[in-house]
């Protein structure tokens, strides 16, 4: 079928591509409905629709476009791996180009490859997490695992049971046994009740406590798992003492410590991995998204003594794409060469700083917060009263209305954490000064909007 009989010029609508994708894809499609576009082309931070229409992204594909769309060392990656004459499938056997890529991603974990080695999983964040768990259990002989409130690891059958949000998971009956959740810190919204760093010590406390605690009423887990950022559960960083506490607990009682680094992972925190803002090494690293440069590859990084693998093991058909390895080296030259952490902390934090100037004027952003260019913004509802840590209720239906208007302002975004009150930036780690002044400008006026709409002022 031609291009032309496609996408006839007289149908290059966003409307006509839009409706053909109800027609023929199913219910359970999510952007479409909150971004409503048909995506022509893409550069750098920005996207054209079919109608010629260019929008500022900050979404970069859920954090998977680090380079931002269609960087040239990508674009070139993929020229020159299609002309090398490479299969694009390898299942797990190595090639050059696979050999190159394994050495340079594991020189980005702490201690290298004397530490860790690596396996390739399925090409999603969730194949990862899966594999995480499994090589946990088959480690330690356990059966259970302890995940963390606000946390998300996917929406496989396993990954959902031990993901936060109850909304995916009411409708499916028997999920994964054996997950017990505890509570994860939060800045704003201390689950405690207690906030600040009181409400850190006491949560450390409480963590440790459970594992040691002989009368706990939970058997000692095979696994940790947890997010150094939560992503999907309203951008909130772990405090540094507890994660260093998590890590000197499950060190002590042999058990394996996974971080999930799918989405903060890859320079987008102000450093490769968010983990290392509290200088601890997991014993199992979870990444995907922005490890495969734009296409689609899951890795786990392995502590070598946690390597209880059998041979085929752990399989998965999808393990050896060709392509995503090639974009991934690409990746990991690009962020190292162009020093793009350091421009995610700096972009990152003129973003936070402009955005904190805005909630003078706007209280209803009740708080700003994340690392690097991985950053929350917490709508509230500040006609409302405040409970006993200050904290405002949140105001989902205005923060829909902030990503609609921000939307119809040319502003791609996202929304997250709970009942979706938190506006999420995940701008490509590329983008440049006046394009975060640009943000800024689309935001503020977007925000004004909003209000109009919802409250009429």
């Amino acid at each position: 079928m031609s291009v032309s009989s496609v996408n006839p010029a007289t149908n290059s609508t966003n409307e006509y591509y839009l409706t053909r994708q109800s027609q023929m894809e199913s219910n359970v499609r999510s952007y479409p409905r909150k971004l409503p576009l048909a995506i022509a082309k893409a550069l750098g931070c920005w996207v054209t629709d079919v109608e010629g229409t260019e929008y500022l992204d900050c979404l970069a594909g859920a954090g998977t476009l680090a380079l931002g769309h269609n960087h040239p060392a990508v674009i070139q990656s993929i020229h020159d791996t299609l002309a090398s004459g490479l299969p694009l499938h390898t299942l797990d056997l190595t090639t050059p180009l696979k050999d190159a890529f394994t050495e340079a991603l594991l020189e980005q974990l702490p201690g290298g490859k004397e530490e860790y080695c690596l396996q390739f999983c399925g090409p999603s964040g969730a194949d990862g997490t899966e594999a995480a768990i499994k090589l946990a259990k088959t480690y330690t002989g356990r059966s259970s695992v302890i995940s963390f409130s606000g946390g998300y690891h996917g929406m496989t059958h396993g990954s959902l049971a031990m993901t936060g949000n109850l909304s995916a998971k009411n409708a499916v009956n028997g999920l994964m046994p054996g997950v017990q959740f505890m509570p994860y810190p939060h800045e704003y919204r201390c689950p405690l009740g207690i906030g600040g760093e009181a409400g850190v010590d006491a949560l450390t406390y409480y963590f440790e406590n459970f594992i040691e605690d002989v009368e706990s009423g939970v058997t000692k887990p095979a696994a940790v798992i947890l997010e150094a950022i939560q992503g999907e559960g309203g951008v909130v960083t772990a405090p540094v003492k507890w994660l260093k506490k998590i890590r000197e607990v499950t060190e002590k009682h042999n058990i394996v410590l996974i971080l999930d680094e799918v989405q903060a992972g890859f320079a987008r925190s102000g450093k490769m991995f968010a983990f290392e803002h509290a200088g601890i090494e997991p014993d199992v690293v979870v990444m995907s998204k922005a490890v495969g440069g734009s296409l689609p590859l899951a890795v786990l990084g392995i502590k070598r003594k946690f390597d209880a693998w059998q041979p085929a093991g752990h399989t998965g058909t999808f393990r050896g794409n060709q392509l995503a390895m090639g974009t991934g080296l690409a990746t990991i030259k690009t962020i190292k060469e162009q020093n793009l952490a350091q421009n995610a902390q700096e972009r990152g934090d003129f973003l936070q700083a402009e955005i904190k100037k805005l909630a003078v004027e706007f209280p209803c952003i009740g708080n700003v917060r994340g690392r690097g260019l991985m950053i929350g913004v917490e709508i509230v509802d500040e006609r409302q009263k405040a409970d006993h840590m200050g904290s405002l209720p949140g105001d989902s239906q205005l923060a829909a209305a902030i990503q609609a208007a921000c939307f119809n302002n040319k502003l791609l975004l996202e929304k997250g954490g709970r009942n979706g009150t938190v506006i999420r930036l995940l701008c490509p780690l590329i983008i440049n000064q006046a394009e975060c002044e640009e943000v800024i400008v689309r935001f503020k006026k977007a925000l004004a909007e909003a209000l109009v709409a919802t409250r009429g002022a």
